[in-house]
C-alpha cells in the first residue's frame, strides 16, 4: 500500500504506517521480472517493493543481488 500528503508515496504496510524496505543492500534473491522501467531495466517485487535489475528483459528467471535501497525502490545487479 502506498500513502502519503502531496503527493508524495511512501512505502507503507498494512495499516498505512511507514516501514522500511524489505531488502537490505548485499542479500540476494531468486526473481521474475515481471515488467520493464522506462529506463529499460527489468522490473522485479520483493513483498510489492519494486527493484531494478538491468539487462534483463519480462519473464527472466535471475538470481540477483541488492546495490543500493532507497525509500521506494531498490537497485540490483544479476549474479552470474
Amino acid at each position: 500500500m502506498y500513502g502519503g500528503k502531496g503527493g508524495k508515496r511512501k512505502f507503507t504496510g498494512d495499516k498505512g504506517r511507514r516501514m522500511e524496505a524489505p531488502v537490505k543492500v548485499g542479500e540476494r534473491y531468486k526473481v521474475k521480472i515481471e515488467s520493464m522501467g522506462k529506463g529499460g531495466d527489468g522490473i522485479a517485487r520483493i513483498k510489492g517493493f519494486v527493484i531494478f535489475v538491468p539487462h534483463t528483459k519480462v519473464g527472466d528467471e535471475v538470481e540477483i543481488v541488492i546495490n543500493s535501497v532507497k525509500k521506494r525502490f531498490a537497485f540490483a545487479e544479476i549474479i552470474e
